[in-house]
Order: structure tokens, then sequence, then C-alpha cells
């Protein structure tokens, strides 16, 4: 089955795409992340058993910039397959819940979809919640998915289409007799020792090699599949026992680093078993920032988070070409969403900041890894966050009939690829930050939800510990390879003295003070200076504060005369403004001649008596 997801510009009404190709191309991030949320929700509701190519186009004709579309696109897929032919365990509602606090702060984000009295996909951003809250938020989204689902079966009621009745893949009895004959006594070890893509290869070469035909291999590789899958649920469920050896809320053993290399401004590595993250944090001015121009939205960015899966993270070959994939996309996103809670405001740190977050090695879970790293790496570059953000994978084992289910901590291998549910949960000591949930049944309760986040909680304080003891703090300082960044607030209204006629002014402070240096100047007059040479950007924050400076009468001022005229002397008081002192003001004595007292080149120290309209008067009686 395939998702896609379609943004057509008009829907906002806007003309957007490169200046030579006025039209939709590459799906942005926002779109393939609204993509992904409705396959994560129909997905589980399909017969996986089905072989025929299933495709769902969502296409968004009109927004009006007030409401997300991606709840409403929910829906539409949802009522969709409703009245449709094809076989489904639907229909599925959505409901998105934004809070925000007294000071009109995002509280939290949250969309919880799924089936009657189910919740089958889960995307959480919050500011360190607590997981009561997070529990109340799934039990009244339920009510709202439930007449959600009424509503939609009323439309199939009506005009929805009957059931295609389709054969699905049967093995026969001679089948399961091969596979339980050959993986007989051999199960166990092989699930413990993770090598349960070589058992299913020599059994398949096995069945090759006696001369079974090709529908034979498909039906058996299907039932060696379900054999591994009851194996493990039964491990789990009525043994308390996991493949590796660990207990049910065990981790795998945990390891962190930072300052892994100098040269780059922060870098944090994590471990959690075989997974392994590496995060490099990079610090730059905000002329880095990212500019954003989508349907939905017009903007800058100045948090970014991207993540990297190559192939050889995994042993596989081919990957990592033509750009990041909806997976990794998908998983940058949820570590973003973890994070963007403890970063602080540019009023507080003016820097562009970007972490990329590479898979060195993965077994389970490299989304809450890179947050963990992420977060490493963002203290290490000396970023003020006040709290690190720990995140861990949770599973579930789950039988439908009784109800029964075991909760799993920190899952890998076969409870990965063989459990329920694979639900990630990130925070900080105080709270949740993000939650993001995917299920392989039908859906999950209330009760396993709440007993998901109590104990993600405390694997969640047991790996938090572990990155304070790796650095408590922030750095005091930056990095020395991470540029300076002073900054000045001037009036609004001086903005293009700063600037000047096609730029020539700012371009002339640029070119004057060398290296790097770049000014940032954003519409509220908050001026950005920064560059990698401080004594630069030192000298050009003075020319900025000498050009943007309002001089006031009597204040004394200090530069040297730069022309002598008839009548008076001009004197550069620096910034581009000078100031005149008349011939009358020269001195307490007459003046018969402007150089009698001032000569071109001399240094003077003179009191302002006049200013306005920019122009300033100066005067050189009763200066000592």
């Amino acid at each position: 089955m395939t998702v896609d997801y379609e943004e057509r510009f008009y829907a906002a009404g806007k003309i957007l795409g490169s200046r030579f190709i006025r039209r939709e191309g590459r799906p942005s991030d926002e779109a393939i992340l609204s993509g992904r949320l409705v396959d994560r929700t129909i997905r589980p509701l399909f017969d996986q058993r089905l072989r025929r190519e299933v495709q769902v186009t969502i296409t968004v004709i009109s927004y009006d910039e007030k409401h997300d579309p991606d709840a409403v696109a929910l829906i539409a897929a949802s009522t969709a397959l409703a009245i449709s032919d094809i076989p489904w365990n639907g229909p599925v509602g959505g409901v998105r819940t934004v809070v925000y606090n007294d000071k009109d702060e995002l509280r939290y984000d949250a969309f919880f979809a799924g089936p009657r009295d189910r919740v089958n996909m889960i995307e959480f951003e919050g500011c360190e919640i607590p997981e009561s809250e997070a529990v109340k938020v799934f039990k009244n989204s339920q009510k709202e998915i439930n007449r959600l689902i009424d509503f939609q079966e009323k439309i199939a009621k009506e005009i929805g289409k009957k059931k295609t009745e389709v054969a699905l893949l049967e093995p026969e009895p001679r089948v399961r007799e091969l596979v339980e004959n050959f993986i007989k006594g051999k199960l166990a070890e092989t699930v413990k020792g993770n090598k349960l893509e070589d058992l299913k290869i020599a059994f398949l070469e096995h069945l090759v090699s006696s001369g079974e035909e090709a529908r034979v291999l498909q039906a058996a590789d299907i039932v060696f599949e379900e054999a591994v899958d009851k194996f493990v649920h039964d491990q789990a469920l009525n043994h308390d026992r996991r493949p590796d050896g660990r207990k049910l809320d065990e981790l795998r053993e945990l390891y962190a680093e930072v300052g892994l290399f100098p040269r780059i401004h922060g870098t944090g590595l994590f471990i959690r078993g075989e997974t392994q993250i590496l995060a490099a944090t990079t610090l730059a001015s905000p002329a880095a920032e990212q500019l954003i121009e989508t349907m939905e939205m017009s903007g800058r960015k100045r948090f970014m988070l991207h993540y990297n899966f190559p192939g050889f993270s995994s042993g596989e070959v081919g990957k990592g070409r033509g750009g990041p994939g909806r997976r990794e996309i998908g998983h940058g996103a949820l570590a973003h969403k973890a994070l963007r809670a403890v970063i602080p405001t540019k009023e507080e740190f003016p820097y562009t900041i970007r972490i990329v977050a590479e898979t060195l090695s993965s077994n389970g879970s490299t989304s809450m890894a890179s947050t963990c790293a992420g977060s490493l790496s963002l203290m290490d570059a000396g970023v003020p966050i006040k709290k690190h953000v720990g995140g861990i994978a949770m599973g579930l084992m789950l039988d439908d009939k009784s109800g029964k289910f075991k909760v799993l901590t920190d899952i890998q291998g076969p409870e990965d690829h063989h459990g329920d549910m694979d639900l990630k949960v990130a925070g900080t000591e105080e709270g949740l930050t993000a939650i993001q949930m995917d299920v392989k049944v039908y859906g999950i309760t209330e009760e396993i939800f709440e007993s998901t986040l109590t104990q993600a909680k405390t694997a969640r304080a047991q790996i938090l510990a572990l990155m304070k003891e790796t650095i408590g703090a922030p750095r005091e300082q930056i990095s020395p390879f991470a540029p300076t960044i002073l900054t000045l607030n001037i009036n609004p209204e001086k903005i293009g003295e700063v600037i000047g006629p096609g730029g020539k002014i700012i371009n002339g402070i640029i070119a004057e003070v060398g290296g790097d240096t770049a000014i940032d100047i954003e519409q509220t007059g908050k001026v950005f200076i920064s560059g990698t040479n401080r004594e630069a950007v030192e000298k050009a924050l003075k020319i900025v504060e000498n050009i943007v400076r309002e001089y006031k009468i009597g204040e004394i001022v200090e530069g040297p005369v730069v022309k002598i005229l008839e009548f008076g002397a001009i004197v550069d008081l620096g910034g581009g403004q000078d100031g005149m002192i008349h011939i009358s003001e020269l001195s307490n004595e007459f003046v018969k001649k402007v150089e009698d007292v001032v000569k071109l080149g001399d240094r003077v120290r003179a009191r302002i008596i006049r200013a306005e309209n920019g122009k300033i008067g100066l005067s050189l009686k009763d200066i000592k």
C-alpha cells in the first residue's frame, strides 16, 4: 500500500516554485509528514495477507490557513476506503488537541487517531507535560474519534459499495508441517542470537534443493514468520522472556560521550545496545536560517535537525542516494520535535542551530537515540538548554483474544519486527516533549497507553542520569570555530540609514572590517552582527552604533576636522555622521579666520548645541 499526499499551491492562493519552474515539485517535508500520518493510521487495518496493490491519493485543493489539512486528509482517506469495495477494517478518526499557556505559548499539540474505541497512531509535541495529562488527552480523543467514525459509517451506509471478496493466501497443512519440522528445536537459540534471517534463508534453500514449487516457497515464507511471531509473543506473554534475555523493563547497555571532534562546534555520541548515533551541532548567524515557503506556511526556521540513515548502518547496500527518504524525514522530524521544547529563544541565544544525526549502527529506535545524541551535542556546543532530553522506544506483546498484554522497554531485533507496537517517548526529568506511536494491531487501549508511559518514565530517568553524568550543563564558552554574534536594538526608522541607498552603507561597513562579517537586520530593529573574527565584529558594531546614535544637546563629542569652510569647520563624528562648528562657536573671542583656531586633520572635543533633522551643531566654547 502507498499513500500519496499532494499539496496544490492554488489551494492557498499562492504561486510558488523556482523562478523558472512555477509549479509543484518534490513534496515538502510537511507534506511527507502528513502523508505518513495518514499511512500509519490506515495501514494496520488492512489484512497483511492481502497481495493486491492499494494506493491512496490525497490532494489538498483548498486551504483556509486556519485549519491544518492533515486531520481532514485522514478523514477523507478513511471515508474513501470505507465507501470503496476494498477490504479494510476501518473507518478511523483523527483528533488534534492544541493547548496554550497563559503567555500564549504552546503547551502541547496532540494528534490521536484510530478505529472505534482504540488509538493506533499518535503524534504529540509538548513542553514538559506530565504523563497523566497525556493520558487524559488520549481518553478525550477517543470520544471524538468515535463521533467521526459515526459520521463516516452513515455515509458508507448510504453510498458505500459491497466489499470485494479477495482470496487470501492460506498455506496448506503440508507447508506448516515443513516449517515445524525444520525449525523444531532451533527457534529459541536462533531468536536469542538474532539470526532469524539466516535460519529462514537456510530453510528456503532447503525447500529449493528439495524441488518445491514457487507457490510453496511463498507460503513457507509466510508460515515461517507466523511461527516466529507466535513464539516471541508466547515467550513474553506467558514467561516474561525476551529474545536477548533481558527483563521486560530492562534497558540495553548505555554509553555516551561528547567532544569527539574539536573542530566541530558540538558533538554527542549515544549508544544503546547495537544502536549508535553521532550528532553534530553547528552554530551560525541568523542569515543561515532556513527559508520556508510552502502551501501551508511562509517563514524562517532557526533550529533544524536532519537525520541520516546510510545503508551500512543496517548492513544494506544501495541506500542513501537521491536525498533523504520519507523515513529519514520522519525520524528527523520526531527528534526535532523532542528537542524543540528546550531550545533557547532567539533573544536568549541569537544563533541559528543545526543538528545532524548520523546513524552509525541501527538495531532499534535510532530516532530516540538521535534525540539523546542531539541533546548531548547541544550542551557540548554551549547552547544554553536548561535540561537534557532523553528518549526511549517501547514495545508491546498483545493477545487480541484475551486482552492480555506485556509492555517491553527498549525494543530491538525480533521485538521490533514481530511486536505489536512501537511507541517512542521523549522528555526531560520534568515531563514529556514528544510521543510517536505506530501499531501492527487494531489499536491500543487507555490502560496500555498509561502502562507504557509509566514504564517509559523509569527508563527515561536512567538514560537522563547517564547523559547528565556525561555532560551536566552547557559549556560556558562556545567553540572558537563558531562565529561571534553581537546584537543591537535600533530604532526601526533608522534601518535605512544603516543599509544606505542600494546597500551602500552596510556593504561599506562589511568591506571596511573585512573577514566573513555579516550584518542582519530585522524589521523590528534588531541587528545581528556575526563573524569568526571577534575584533572585526566589535568594530562593525561600533560603526553601526555611531550611525544610529541619537545625539543630545550638551553632550561632549570628539572627532577629526575633515573640512574647512569660510564660515566654519566640519568634524567627523563617526558612523557617517558629521557636525559643523560655526566660526562664531570656535572661541569665546572674536575669530577672523577659521584656520586661526583649527586646521584640517586636527582632532577636537566639542559640545553639541543643536541636533535636529540629522544635523549637528557644535561649539568649542568653554571646552577644556
